[in-house]
């Protein structure tokens, strides 16, 4: 049985700039790009019954659609560090699809993430990495920042066996409204039109 996920693609030219910034970090085992994500909730191994549920939670939850930016690097495990990843900008629109897809699944029954939700595209794994390597590289590399770009659906993907990095499948797409970035007008108080033709 594949294990589930949900999370969000990284565009195709966002991935490119993503991946300039491999190499120059011994031990890393880099990611390859057409598998970079942002994961919003792990799932886990399931029945095909209880996936099927899973699929029709996800597809009622209706939010709008947002933008994101990609900003800084970072580092997890700090004596031990065993991955390096892109952050994301601060986004309340993402914690709040983050917390809808959470609710959906603790309707469902499935555990709880004992992990708190730290948003972010893993670019590396590490193993046996010196931390002072990882900070070399983080100091070289920290001021990345993406373009923004608009997140207009998310996914469920299913990830095979492996040590992880892929390959992972889209399972299912769940789209999200589309809406104009606006700033409704502030009604202007029009006072009578005066005509004086004496």
């Amino acid at each position: 049985m594949p294990r589930l996920f949900t999370a969000l693609e990284i565009p195709q030219d966002v991935a490119v700039s993503l991946s300039l910034l491999r190499g120059g970090l011994p031990s890393a085992r880099w990611i390859d790009p057409e598998n970079y994500h942002l994961t919003l909730r792990f799932i886990g191994d399931v029945e095909p019954r209880l996936a099927d549920e899973v699929v029709a939670a996800l597809d009622r939850i209706e939010r709008r659609s947002f933008r994101l930016t990609l900003s800084g690097l970072g580092a997890f495990g700090n004596k031990k560090p065993h991955s390096v990843h892109a952050e994301v900008a601060a986004s309340p629109d993402l914690n709040a699809l983050q917390a809808e897809i959470e609710r959906a699944c603790k309707r469902l029954g499935l555990p709880a993430d004992q992990r708190k939700f730290v948003p972010h595209v893993t670019l590396a794994r590490l193993k046996n990495a010196k931390p002072s390597d990882v900070a070399h590289y983080l100091a070289l590399r920290g001021g990345f920042r993406s373009r923004d770009f608009r997140i207009e659906r998310f996914g469920l993907f299913s990830s095979r066996d492996s040590v992880g990095g892929g390959p992972y499948v889209l399972e299912e797409a769940f789209g999200l409204r589309r809406h104009e970035d606006f700033v409704p007008a502030t009604p202007l108080a029009y006072a009578p039109l005066v005509t004086d033709f004496g």
